[in-house]
């Protein structure tokens, strides 16, 4: 059972959220909130194993709510939710330790996959937040050694991280298991020194693992 909080300030969304989240069998919705004002305290109460977390809220926002949830409880994932992509947010959520970033008008269906990859330890990302990630770093100007590390199927899988695909569409993709997608992806992480998808989509892109094929 992946126990789920929600911080969303629209009455709307914050609902239909927690209908989608309560009305699926492998979840348990323990609260939705408007703002990040008592984090620290739902933190302690509910323990969640993931928080959908907006950024733009009155009071305490996402933002100042994923340093909250960073600073007391390191092991509880945040999937950042909202209908922000622009670079600022998106550098932000990243420095602040979000576990996930996704787009509000993500497809139902998508947003329970991405509950269920971040918390088995995936980190999933919209696609066109992929590519903005990207792009707040110079590209390389060559293939560099870096690259001989990786085997062709992690080789592979990068580009479709690249890409913006989550382990089960990876693993549906290539007619392997999800256990293997993920293994992938932590062998990748373990061989380039980096501990979550932000930092090996930039490591991949400083050492040119990703210029030969992105164009």
């Amino acid at each position: 059972m992946i126990k789920v909080i929600i911080y969303e300030d629209d009455t709307a969304f914050r609902d239909t959220l927690s209908i989608l989240v309560k009305g699926t069998d492998g979840f348990q919705l323990l609260g939705a909130f408007e703002n990040c004002n008592n984090t620290a305290q739902h933190l302690i109460k509910l323990q969640p194993d993931v928080v959908l977390m907006d950024i733009n809220m009155p009071g305490t926002n996402g933002l100042q709510g994923l340093s909250v949830i960073r600073g007391n409880a390191p092991d509880t994932h945040v999937l950042m939710f909202t209908v922000f992509d622009d670079n600022e947010n998106i550098f932000q959520a990243i420095c602040n330790g979000a576990s996930g970033y996704l787009l509000k008008k993500t497809p139902p269906a998508k947003i329970l996959e991405a509950i269920e990859e971040v918390h088995d330890g995936g980190a999933p990302i919209t696609s066109s937040i992929a590519r903005k990630i990207l792009q707040m770093f110079p590209k390389a100007p060559a293939r560099s050694t870096e690259i001989d590390k990786l085997t062709n199927r992690e080789q592979e899988i990068l580009q479709l991280v690249w890409a913006g695909l989550t382990n089960r569409t990876i693993a549906e993709q290539l007619h392997i298991s999800i256990k293997t997608a993920e293994a992938h992806r932590a062998n990748m992480m373990k061989k380039l020194r980096v501990s979550n998808i932000a930092q090996l989509l930039k490591t991949a892109l400083e050492e040119g693992l990703l210029a030969t094929h992105a164009g």
